[in-house]
């Protein structure tokens, strides 16, 4: 039900960057019905919402090395990018990042058809594929959109009306405000 390369990344980024510090608590993995939910101990040392962009910055840098060596992961930074892109290539929604007072939780859901995504689920992965995207080097645009979410081109309004709310939610921005709407490309509002 999720992507192998996805659970991997999730699961390693839990062991890496827990808090060893804190008492009582470690990672854990819950499989539930509808979603798969991987929490580690420790809030997260770059915001959630800059995960894909951000430089790697590890709390436990001796257990990152150690889990490159043996193959679980690259130690570049690039976990969070390849979930992305699992979930994109899978049609799943995106994944979710949450951050407690003490923990960080991340969420694979279940496939889910377009029509039953919510609002929230809809802007965030529209989002995460404009960042998935600026990390690429490419700039979002409707079709990447239409593709993303498995729209076909003669819905290309559906596509726009998702980009709309994502600029609403004020998380992504227009590359060029004065480009037609047809030529028009969308980056994260924060570059």
């Amino acid at each position: 039900m999720y992507p192998e390369l996805a659970v991997r990344e999730l699961v390693a980024n839990a062991l890496i960057h827990q808090d060893f510090f804190a008492r009582g608590t470690g990672p854990m993995v819950e499989i539930f019905s509808d979603c798969l939910e991987i929490t580690n101990p420790g809030i997260p040392l770059v915001a959630p919402n800059r995960f894909l962009d951000s430089p790697p910055k590890s709390r436990n840098e001796s257990v990152a090395s150690m889990m490159r060596r043996v193959g679980v992961c690259e130690e570049r930074g690039s976990g969070i990018d390849k979930v992305v892109f699992q979930t994109e290539r899978h049609q799943l929604p995106a994944p979710l990042f949450e951050v407690t007072d003490e923990h960080t939780r991340s969420i694979l859901f279940a496939y889910k058809p377009l029509n039953d995504m919510g609002k929230e689920d809809r802007v965030r992965a529209c989002y995460l594929h404009c960042c998935l995207k600026w990390v690429e080097r490419k700039p979002m645009n409707n079709a990447s959109v239409r593709e993303r979410f498995g729209i076909e081109n003669q819905n290309k309004a559906l596509a726009s009306r998702i980009i709309a709310l994502t600029i609403d939610s004020g998380l992504i921005k227009p590359h060029d405000a004065d480009a037609g709407v047809r030529n028009r490309r969308y980056i994260p509002s924060w570059s």
